[in-house]
């Protein structure tokens, strides 16, 4: 994106420069995906902390699917949490079942977020297929919540290696209102809460975005820009210049000849036999 954060779509193989561990690679293919349906996990934090905001939460997952989700193409799937993940709505495409199930949620109990998405990345790993000749999908999680967790069996580390390695990109929706302060009728925020930094982490680990909205009018405009994200973007892939499978967390830097330019990817994988048949950089 540019400093308007505006999507640049005209960018060449020439124009990037990627690094493994600080050592360039040569990109052995590149390309534009611009329509690729999307698989979501939407995660519904409904422990008793968010109690007070659980009426903003279901808003705003309302108006993310209904600003996303077309018809025959994209499929989301319902999960909550509270003292334990549960999907409570399968994937589909019908926004009338994931609305209906989303409304009839009640707050109560503890919060094992970590365990959620966890559970969420495993889930995304074998989405339903496409009727089309590419069998190419965007796999995203999208989660509603304060950032706290106080039951998870999955450490913060576990779960972001789960859903790195399922390629979902987590974006993030805080219900925290710790950092807020009235200069008139205008919130601003003061600082991060806790919780807030451990949704950032999973946003910038995943390749993903972190809003801190004060209304669920504030998310309008993002849910459209996450829309257009979701479905844009450049498909860089290359063979690594260290072969071996030993498992290990490869971090990876992507960056742009073009100046002024701010580019969000996935900071790495798991070198496991699979992934280095070649290894995606997206």
């Amino acid at each position: 994106m540019d400093r308007r954060h505006n999507f640049i779509t005209d960018l060449e193989k020439s124009d990037f420069k990627v690094l493994e561990d600080g050592v360039p690679q040569e990109i052995k293919l590149f390309g534009r995906e611009t329509d690729l349906p999307l698989r979501i996990g939407l995660l519904l934090d409904t422990s008793n902390s968010i109690r007070p905001r659980l009426q903003f939460e279901q808003d705003a997952a309302i108006d993310f699917l209904t600003s996303v989700i077309r018809r025959n193409k994209d499929m989301a799937f319902l999960m909550t949490f509270d003292n334990e993940p549960e999907v409570v709505q399968d994937y589909t495409g019908d926004l009338a079942l994931l609305t209906g199930a989303i409304r009839k949620q009640r707050a109560g109990g503890g919060t094992a977020l970590h365990d959620a998405i966890f559970k969420a990345a495993e889930k995304l790993t074998n989405p339903p297929q496409p009727k089309t000749p590419s069998q190419e999908v965007r796999r995203v999680m999208v989660v509603i919540s304060d950032g706290d967790d106080n039951l998870s069996d999955h450490a913060l580390s576990e779960a972001v290696e789960v859903a790195i390695r399922a390629e979902a990109s987590i974006y993030s929706i805080s219900t925290n209102t710790d950092w807020l302060a009235t200069s008139g009728d205008v919130p601003r925020k003061m600082h991060l809460a806790p919780g807030d930094k451990i949704l950032q982490k999973f946003a910038e680990e995943s390749g993903g975005r972190v809003f801190y909205p004060y209304k669920v009018e504030d998310l309008a405009q993002s849910f459209v820009d996450i829309g257009t994200e979701l479905r844009s973007q450049y498909f860089i892939a290359y063979s690594p210049s260290n072969p071996q499978p030993n498992g290990r967390y490869r971090r990876i830097e992507v960056d742009t000849l073009r100046k002024g330019l701010t580019i969000r990817t996935r900071k790495g994988y798991y070198a496991t036999a699979a992934a280095l048949a070649p290894s995606p950089a997206q």
